[in-house]
């Protein structure tokens, strides 16, 4: 468990709620994040998602 972190560890790490970490997990778009029970681990050196709200990407 020492190379994982948890969702509030990677909600302070990325600046976002970990309400949209969760919600993340459950979409598959967080490389390697494994459930355990109610929980979700994060390996460590993950970088955060593109979030695809954004539009400064767009033309």
């Amino acid at each position: 468990m020492l190379d994982y972190i948890s969702v509030q560890q990677a909600s302070i790490k990325w600046e976002i709620s970990e309400r949209r970490i969760q919600k993340l997990c459950e979409e598959n778009r967080i490389d390697g994040a494994v459930r355990f029970g109610h929980a979700w681990a994060i390996p460590k050196n993950t970088s955060k998602p593109v979030d695809g709200r954004l539009k400064e990407n767009r033309k």
